[in-house]
């Protein structure tokens, strides 16, 4: 079931048709990319955390011994506006012992982020919209394509969420299978998280917001978030990507 938003914006402007898909990652490195884990220097890739395997983008947690908030996240180095990202992910294995219970089976892309290179040495999270991907857990429902919100605000039905994360109302996606989410971006009004032609959740107005926002932070609470960086979550748990491709929307509409 899609979730109706009601917003004072302009309709959806339709594409060109020589609007055209941009693979994001390449299959064979890091390419475009820089990586942040917290507690090492940009671009320091702690114990091969993230790697690249057979055209797989990988997040492994297997050559540490134990989790002690080796949060990461590896971001595509150009920033977006409006646009249509396509992340295919699968989530293997198991948690790497000492990570968080609400971790496990949990990843996911951040929207809208602050720069790689603007994070703290200790920071766990960018300043971002995040796009939240859960794995079922083999009983009871678990949705994905859910949102949260380190460090930003955002409206569902033109009101202020309440709440770090919101659910979806996609199905449980359980065992080791891949999952494909569409993520439609419109700059500062609207966001749309799509899964199997269904859209799944809507919110509207990304803003700077106080949780879990580092300080001192450059950007006053309330200014409206009309671009950004994309980034990939590392958050304790084994998860793969085999397709991270973008739609740019911005000069492609009539």
């Amino acid at each position: 079931m899609a979730l109706t938003v009601l917003w004072a914006c302009k309709p959806t402007p339709r594409l060109a048709a020589d609007a055209q898909w941009k693979q994001l990652f390449n299959g064979k490195d890091f390419s475009g990319w820089d990586i942040k884990i917290s507690g090492f220097p940009l671009n320091e890739n702690y114990k091969d955390i993230f790697s690249v395997k057979d055209g797989i983008l990988k997040v492994s947690y297997s050559k540490l011994d134990s989790f002690r908030g080796e949060f990461g996240h590896i971001f595509y180095k150009q920033k977006f506006s409006h646009y249509k990202l396509r992340v295919e992910y699968r989530f293997t294995g198991e948690q790497c012992p000492g990570g968080p219970g609400w971790a496990i089976r949990n990843s996911g892309a951040m929207l809208h982020s602050q720069s790689a290179e603007s994070m703290g040495l200790d920071q766990d999270f960018p300043v971002s919209i995040e796009a939240q991907f859960l794995g079922g857990l083999g009983q009871g429902e678990r949705t994905t394509a859910n949102v949260c919100t380190p460090g930003t605000d955002i409206d569902i039905n033109g009101i202020a969420v309440e709440g770090h994360c919101t659910n979806s109302s996609s199905k449980t996606y359980d065992g080791d299978q891949w999952v494909t989410v569409e993520m439609i971006v419109w700059g500062d009004s609207i966001f749309h998280h799509v899964i199997e032609g269904d859209t799944v959740l809507t919110y509207s107005r990304p803003r700077i917001g106080p949780d879990m926002r580092p300080e001192p932070y450059p950007v006053p609470d309330g200014t409206l978030l009309k671009e950004g960086y994309i980034a990939l979550q590392a958050e304790s748990h084994n998860v793969e990507f085999r397709k991270v491709e973008l739609l740019d929307l911005s000069g492609k509409l009539k």
